[in-house]
């Protein structure tokens, strides 16, 4: 059985990046964004790369609820990634 991994701010720049490593690699991942500084459609791209569509859920880290029914949602999660943050270029 695949493990599963949470990366929070997934679709973002390094975090898309990662999840197209991670499923190379045979994992399982669950992407959590916020999608402030990103877009959905970044999925798409990591599918065509891939093959694989992963697990999406627009959550917001600060959210705790939210966050709790996302791990009630995927129990099977064994590690976690974390890219999710605000950027500030200047």
């Amino acid at each position: 059985m695949k493990q599963t991994i949470l990366v929070t701010g997934g679709t973002g720049f390094i975090g898309s990046h990662t999840t197209v490593e991670l499923q190379e690699a045979g994992y399982n991942v669950v992407i959590v964004d916020n999608l402030s500084n990103s877009n959905v459609n970044v999925l798409d791209g990591i599918e065509k790369i891939t093959g694989i569509r992963p697990a999406f859920e627009q959550v917001d880290c600060c959210d705790i609820e939210a966050l709790d029914a996302v791990f009630a949602k995927y129990p099977g999660i064994k590690g976690i990634i974390h890219f999710a943050a605000s950027k500030a270029l200047g």
